[in-house]
């Protein structure tokens, strides 16, 4: 988020909410207003915080977390019609999206209606206030989508299973299920400085290996390797590397790109958009996974997002299976960005967990066209010395291939 974004949107927010209190708040020296008009609340008889400056109670909100926020909105018709304002949940997405660490098919924020104008005119802020619902007041929730969005509040947003799939799905459990099948590929696997796949090797505490199988081999690929979830769970991941280690290595170091061997190049489409095929051995691997992994690089500066989404769209052709086969997307980074740098960058200062120094997950998403995806999908943080976030995206991805987790 631009700097010069933030404070115009700060603004026009301060602005909103102090012509909120020009419509509730009334000081007794003043002459009566028209009966016609919403009745006012005496400046005498309003509470401390209604009385205070609309720029500090701004802030007071923005300090506060969505779901006290929405509390403070149930106090009193002044706070309900405050909290509900557009603008101030359209300011909330744009000072937060960055930092999600993740976002998936279902709680994606519409993108095109964020780039619409942010005022409101003096009409359609009265009508607000008033409780009518009409259509030129607001065309989109901005309220519902960022609670729908946020990390802290999505698992309230979720819908319950019907009753007949709850049913369903307990039944499933008690009986023995194949283990499911992913094939993983990416830059982030071949491009980091740490490598994800031999840190996911040799992190016990994190997703333990279970065997390498000699069954299951595909021709030139080779079997993958299982690793339990919560001790519980199997699944098995195929890592398919673009070209060999020798060549990987060289490029890493030189700072070039590889010639693909996972997907051969096709002529662009009508847009101008690369097009790949996946290689004969890349589509079987794709008729025999239940899912699939991404990982992208997420370090600033990284990535082709046009060739990277051709190749997402290649692997998850309906020609290769069901489009219900869910894609995880993990935006790595080789590690954590240092606390001491952190303290020192004041671009950082408000986000410890570093999301300036990493492509975002909503971005990350954009920048991979998955909203044009038929199949489900999710983006989510991982960090490739730690293994942080790994454990979110393999939860989302097993529940996705119809596991109980």
């Amino acid at each position: 988020m631009e700097e010069q974004t933030e404070k115009l949107s700060e603004s026009l927010v301060i602005r909103s909410l102090k012509r909120f209190r020009e419509l509730f708040l009334y000081n007794t020296c003043q002459l009566e207003s028209d009966s016609n008009q919403s009745p006012k609340i005496p400046v005498e008889d309003a509470s401390i915080l209604d009385r205070m400056p609309a720029d500090v109670q701004f802030v007071i909100l923005t300090l506060l977390p969505p779901e006290d926020i929405c509390r403070l909105g149930a106090t009193s018709r002044y706070w309900r019609a405050m909290v509900r304002d557009p603008l101030l949940w359209k300011y909330f997405l744009l000072r937060d999206m960055p930092h999600w660490s993740s976002i998936d098919h279902v709680t994606m924020p519409k993108l095109e209606a964020l780039a619409s104008p942010l005022c409101s005119d003096d009409l359609q802020l009265e009508e607000r206030v008033e409780g009518e619902e009409q259509d030129n007041v607001s065309k989109y929730d901005y309220m519902a989508e960022y609670m729908k969005g946020h990390p802290a509040c999505r698992q309230k947003w979720q819908f319950p299973r019907p009753p007949y799939e709850v049913v369903t799905s307990f039944l499933n459990s008690l009986l023995p299920s194949s283990e499911p099948r992913y094939a993983m590929f990416g830059p982030g696997i071949e491009q980091l400085d740490v490598s994800m796949v031999t840190r996911l090797m040799h992190a016990p505490d994190v997703l333990p290996v279970a065997a390498i199988p000699s069954g299951r081999q595909i021709n030139g690929i080779g079997s993958g390797i299982s690793y339990t979830y919560n001790h519980q769970h199997k699944l098995n991941i195929l890592t398919l590397y673009s070209t060999n280690r020798a060549e990987r290595d060289r490029a890493r170091v030189g700072q070039y790109k590889v010639d693909d061997k996972l997907f051969t190049s096709e002529d662009t489409d009508t847009s101008s958009c690369p097009m790949f095929i996946p290689n004969p051995q890349v589509q079987e691997v794709c008729q025999a996974v239940s899912g699939f992994i991404y990982v992208a690089n997420a370090e600033p500066g990284k990535g082709d997002g046009a060739v990277e989404a051709a190749k997402i769209q290649a692997v998850l052709s309906p020609a290769w299976g069901s489009t219900a086969r869910p894609l995880l997307v993990l935006s790595c980074v080789s590690r954590e960005r240092p606390e001491e740098d952190l303290a020192t960058d004041a671009a950082l200062r408000s986000t410890p967990t570093g999301a300036g120094c990493r492509t975002s997950s909503v971005e990350m998403a954009q920048r991979l066209r998955l909203p044009q995806l038929p199949n489900p999908w999710m983006v989510q943080d991982t960090v490739a010395e730690s293994l942080s976030g790994l454990l979110d995206g393999i939860s989302w991805l097993l529940r996705y291939s119809g596991l109980r987790i």
